[in-house]
């Protein structure tokens, strides 16, 4: 079931950290509309009933949701070429279909299937999108309008003009983007982005700005409707499914990080539907597919948020904000393009790409293929994933999983050699539970694995609780880049010191 409305009651701190994210998300929810091809305003209205509809049902207390990078890029590779005033009801309807695949998979208990996107996939995609992304920002960040050359191609032709380029945009630009890198360490809370736009208002008021601003943004609450081109739903179909899943592979990840950290419960299926119901929200209010951010859910999290009541007061706080929206139309586009640009820097993933071949040549030939797909099937880069779950699958389905048991008499020592995905968690499971009735200390070397998932860190969880009855102990050794902080945290003890050649 979906849940109920009871549960913990909301405190002061939760409305505390949801003002610290609706600052973050104001602006922000401007730029990636724009990102995906769509008026800034609708960014916006994404961002305020959607968000109050998800906290109702969401299990995570601290997944705030929303418009994010990859998921506005996903937008706009899905959205066809049209009319632009057409664009707003398309992506409307977009949002209702991705709401509608999310809710249908987590009513039949079927989160399951998002592993269906192997690891190396989302890590060769997200690191293509977020070059794609980064290019995209490159004209507007030096205060240029992007022409329809192509990403790639306007990022050059760009970065090839320095003589076109307005120096005031570039400066803002630039401040802009220290001030999101360097938020951080000034104090967790410290709202850089929110200073840069009203560094970026206020110049543009005070100084002669030469590029270009906003603009316009309506002031008021969201014009909710049905009146959507239902006729486009088949050419919506794929890319909507591609973000239901995509879009979804994020929000597990920090829901399920934040669970293992803080010891709470946490139901994939029940925040499947929870998206679902706030992308139908999205769809009526006037906005587009939203999903989970960990940038924001991590902010969320730091301001002391201890329900997920804390997302209904950012979305009240923005939706408090629509009727003096206006305010932003004097916001220079080079600020917005620095926001989502400093935001894709993240989703980067080059150490982790080139590192993988050290683990799996195959999975490093994966990601890298989704990598490469990515980048040649701009814009339409929900074919670089569809690509990935074809070639795992194929891939996998003549290569299993296998798991090396090396014994000693003290000791179980488990190597598993390859993806650890939905086709052989399995296989991992039960050789983990075997090595458990072993009654010896059992150790998990992951030299050969680019990834550990969920299901594989589950099955740690009950044979460590096993070995504990009987005075043994699981650990494990050079685990993946980026999984020590997951494997630390679901509660199994120390890792094994080992000589592992792809740490720093």
């Amino acid at each position: 079931m979906m849940g109920r409305l009871d549960g913990p009651r909301p405190a002061v701190t939760d409305a505390v950290a949801g003002a610290s994210v609706a600052m973050v998300l104001i602006p922000q929810s401007l730029a990636y509309a724009k990102l995906a091809g769509l008026p800034p305003h609708i960014g916006l209205f994404a961002s305020a009933f959607p968000v109050i509809a998800f906290s109702l049902f969401a299990s995570s207390p601290f997944l705030q949701t929303g418009p994010t990078a990859v998921i506005s890029l996903l937008t706009f590779a899905s959205l066809p070429d049209v009319d632009p005033v057409e664009l707003p009801k398309l992506a409307a309807l977009l949002a209702l279909m991705v709401g509608a695949f999310r809710f249908v998979l987590g009513f039949a208990r079927l989160g399951v299937l998002v592993r269906l996107i192997a690891l190396p996939v989302v890590t060769g995609f997200t690191s293509g999108a977020a070059i794609l992304i980064l290019a995209s920002q490159v004209p507007r960040s030096v205060g240029l309008e992007a022409g329809d050359a192509g990403v790639l191609s306007e990022a050059l032709s760009a970065l090839g003009s320095p003589a076109d380029w307005a120096w005031d945009a570039l400066l803002l630009s630039a401040l802009t983007i220290v001030l999101f890198l360097s938020s951080r360490r000034i104090h967790p809370l410290f709202p850089g982005v929110l200073v840069a736009v009203v560094v970026g208002v206020v110049w543009e008021r005070t100084i002669d700005y030469s590029g270009p601003v906003v603009d316009s943004v309506p002031e008021g609450l969201p014009p909710f409707s049905g009146d959507l081109p239902w006729g486009e739903t088949p050419t919506l179909a794929i890319g909507a499914l591609v973000i239901a899943l995509v879009g979804f592979a994020e929000p597990v990840s920090i829901a399920r990080t934040f669970a293992n950290e803080t010891g709470q419960r946490w139901n994939a299926n029940r925040e499947f539907m929870a998206s679902g119901f706030a992308n139908a929200v999205s769809a009526i209010a006037g906005g587009y597919p939203v999903g989970g951010s960990f940038s924001r859910s991590s902010i969320n999290k730091l301001a002391g948020a201890t329900t997920r009541w804390s997302g209904g007061f950012t979305g009240l706080i923005v939706l408090a904000f629509l009727p003096f929206a206006s305010v932003l139309e004097p916001l220079p586009q080079s600020v917005l393009g620095a926001i989502v640009f400093a935001a894709a820097l993240s989703l980067v993933k080059p150490r982790r790409l080139l590192r993988l071949w050290q683990r799996s040549r195959e999975q490093a030939l994966l990601a890298w293929l989704v990598f490469g797909a990515t980048l040649l099937s701009a814009p339409r880069v929900e074919r670089a994933v569809l690509l990935g779950v074809a070639l795992t699958i194929v891939l996998h389905a003549w290569k299993r999983l296998h798991v090396e048991r090396i014994e000693d008499t003290e000791t179980i020592t488990l190597v598993p050699d390859g993806l650890l995905w939905l086709g052989t968690d399995d296989i991992f499971e039960r050789a983990v539970t075997e090595a458990a009735d072993g009654r010896r200390d059992v150790v998990i070397d992951f030299r050969h694995s680019p990834f550990v998932d969920d299901p594989a860190i589950q099955a740690m969880r009950a044979a460590a609780l096993d070995l504990r009855g009987s005075g043994r102990r699981l650990s494990w050794c050079n685990e993946p880049e980026g999984t020590q902080r997951m494997l630390a945290a679901v509660g199994l003890g120390a890792g094994v010191t080992a000589n592992d050649s792809s740490r720093d």
